[in-house]
């Protein structure tokens, strides 16, 4: 059954309601209300801005003696909530309920709008006790704005020999913000809290680094293997916690990376692959909410398949589970694709792939949605927009990488998939291009990158765009994805990542595209975050300037390298070729006395105000293992 929650609001609070709702520590004070509202012999509902249904996914009404329901807006009255009609409010004073349950987080302001229609002694409730304490709340004034929620999970591990290690930056003092902290619980795979602690962000762009290894030894924990949750207080101008997430084991086979989930869960997620002959794959299901998943509410089904297998085990509230992919479809090989029916009841999932060798990566399945439809407005502008959208990845250089692209259906209407693949050499010359035709929703149709572009590509590396073939067909809908796999030649380890197509640099805009972060359309600049990861391990990044109509003959990109607190200590000027690319290593382009300096976790800032770019980072070791996923931006 899928969660009944909305994960945005827009007229009060953004997702401040669904996040004010299932915050860990309302988990305790929610149940506690209602226990209070169940012992009610008779309760009325005053429902002023129509959230009590989020309330009830977390915290079940069923039991409660409901005597009337009633709204404050004209446009609600006759709406139903658990089988009562909605009332005008001004018909409260009707009601022989000597209880009253207000559905806000301000009840002396919803009080004083109706005390004169409630009975003398009347009981009231609010979600007032389901507050976060106030040295939590970034606005004291206003509850529900969505700087008080600016949280996130991430998958963390520390046993069997794997760690993980959270990287970020203090970047909201940019926005305006003075001391930030992030309130951080990490929970067991059962789902009970074992550690709950403050971490300092320190100086404006210092480095934020939380070790799975370092939280374990302060706080003598016996190995561990669940989430972490993650509340960022006092921030300004971005309510979303970003990070990049390595995965890294005392054998040096065991070496991934993936970034921050998006904090929202969602009803479909699709990209997951299914396993090749000699992997297993493991979906790690993450219960995002103080309530429990039921046995058969999560499922797994062939992409295109509308008869889905049911996981038959619970999942307790924040507890986590691994769901073995080739147990509940054995029939299922690389490069077939796998839809998760998740009925909201998490936020983007990972899943992680183990060879037969011991060799592993994480990555993570996508939003599928529900509300796209296609559009021929792109087909039709193709003259304006150019290429429209493009989905680019990096080809890694042919010596010691292979590439593999697998076109991936993002949206639940998407019965066809019209794309072709077009490979640009580093210099941004178009060197060759695939057509997949119109592929069907249940395609599994991988292109192996490297073998089209081996003897084409004369720097030995390139990029790749995904774009729409509307000679094939015109089923567009702005939502292209794919994954990307990666493997090294000699070792055999892999990486995969996946990701969505935007517009790219240029000045006509389309339906919020180009997408910028700071404003609104066209997004025309650049700001990526590379961390740096700790000797012996080599950093590198892939840069990518994709084009979709016309723009700039060369990017003017800065790289910056700061210090572990923050300081800018070296730049480097570089320039990227209009749909060309740029592969560096950061010990290449930066000398060993400015690393030296730069202390323990320094990271890159790769800025660029004439282009938008699009990124690549990853690490590799001496035993060629390596991770790779894109960049993000602050």
């Amino acid at each position: 059954m899928t969660l009944r929650i909305e994960t945005f609001r827009n007229d009060i609070g953004g997702n401040a309601i669904y996040k004010a709702l299932s915050h860990p520590l309302a988990a305790e004070p929610g149940r506690a209300l209602l226990a209070k509202l169940t012992a009610s012999a008779s309760i009325a509902i005053y429902d002023p801005h129509g959230i009590v249904e989020a309330f009830d996914a977390f915290y079940p009404l069923g039991n409660v003696a409901l005597s009337g329901y009633f709204v404050q807006s004209a446009l609600d009255v006759g709406k139903g909530f658990r089988g009562l009609a909605a009332q005008p409010v001004t018909e409260l004073s009707t009601s022989p309920a000597r209880a009253v349950f207000i559905a806000t987080f301000d009840a002396q302001k919803a009080l004083g709008q109706i005390d004169h229609l409630l009975l003398p002694h009347t009981e009231f409730f609010s979600f007032e006790s389901l507050k976060l304490p106030a040295e939590l709340q970034t606005d004291k004034m206003r509850y529900l704005n969505a700087l008080n929620f600016a949280t996130n999970f991430a998958f963390f591990r520390d046993e069997d020999g794997q760690h993980t290690r959270l990287v970020t930056a203090n970047y909201w003092p940019r926005y305006g913000a003075k001391e930030v902290r992030l309130w951080c619980r990490l929970f067991g795979q059962d789902g009970a809290p074992l550690a709950t602690w403050m971490e300092d962000c320190g100086e404006p762009e210092a480095s934020i680094v939380i070790d799975s290894r370092e939280v374990r030894a302060r706080f003598d924990l016996p190995a561990f293997t669940g989430q972490l949750f993650i509340h960022a207080v006092g921030v300004a101008g971005h309510d979303t916690v970003k990070y990049a997430l390595d995965t890294f084991g005392d054998d040096p086979e065991v070496l991934s990376a993936t970034h921050d989930a998006n904090s929202w869960p969602s009803n479909l997620y699709a990209g997951l692959p299914a396993p090749d002959l000699d992997e297993e794959v493991i979906l790690w299901v993450q219960n995002s909410h103080p309530v429990p998943i039921a046995e058969g509410e999560i499922g797994l089904a062939r992409m295109g398949q509308k008869h889905s297998v049911r996981f038959p085990e619970g999942v307790a509230p924040f507890a986590t589970r691994a769901i073995c992919v080739s147990q509940m479809l054995p029939e299922l090989h690389w490069p077939d694709q796998i839809e998760i029916d998740a009925g909201k009841h998490f936020v983007r999932p990972r899943y992680e792939v183990v060879a037969k060798s011991g060799r592993s990566r994480i990555a993570h399945p996508n939003v599928e949605r529900g509300d796209l439809t296609y559009d021929p407005q792109l087909a039709n502008l193709r003259t304006l927009l150019g290429k429209g959208h493009i989905l680019p990845a990096a080809i890694l250089p042919l010596e010691n990488y292979a590439t593999t692209a697998l076109p991936t259906p993002m949206a639940t209407e998407q019965l066809h998939l019209p794309v072709m693949a077009l490979i640009y050499d580093a210099s941004g010359t178009l060197a060759a291009e695939h057509r997949f035709g119109r592929l069907a929703r249940d395609h599994a149709s991988a292109l192996d990158v490297s073998d089209l572009s081996q003897v084409r590509l004369k720097s030995g590396y390139g990029h790749l765009e995904l774009v729409y073939d509307f000679d094939a067909g015109t089923d567009a809908d702005g939502w292209l994805h794919a994954l990307f796999r990666y493997r090294n030649r000699k070792s055999g380890h892999q990486a995969e990542t996946s990701f969505g197509s935007h517009i790219f640099n240029t000045a006509l805009t389309y339906r919020g595209e180009p997408q910028s972060y700071s404003g609104p359309p066209p997004g025309l600049s650049t700001r990526l975050f590379l961390r740096v990861a700790p000797q012996p391990l080599e950093t590198f990044c892939h840069l990518i300037y994709p084009v979709s109509q016309s723009w700039r003959a060369h990017s003017h990109t800065t790289l910056t390298l700061r210090a572990t607190n923050g300081q800018e200590l070296a730049h480097q000027k570089v320039e990227i070729p209009a749909s060309g690319s740029l592969f560096w290593r950061v010990r290449e382009v930066f000398d060993g006395e400015a690393i030296a300096a730069a202390g323990s976790h320094p990271y890159v800032i790769v800025r660029d105000e004439t282009c938008r770019l699009f990124g690549y980072h990853g690490v590799e070791n001496t035993e060629g293992s390596f991770s790779l996923d894109h960049m993000f931006g602050f």
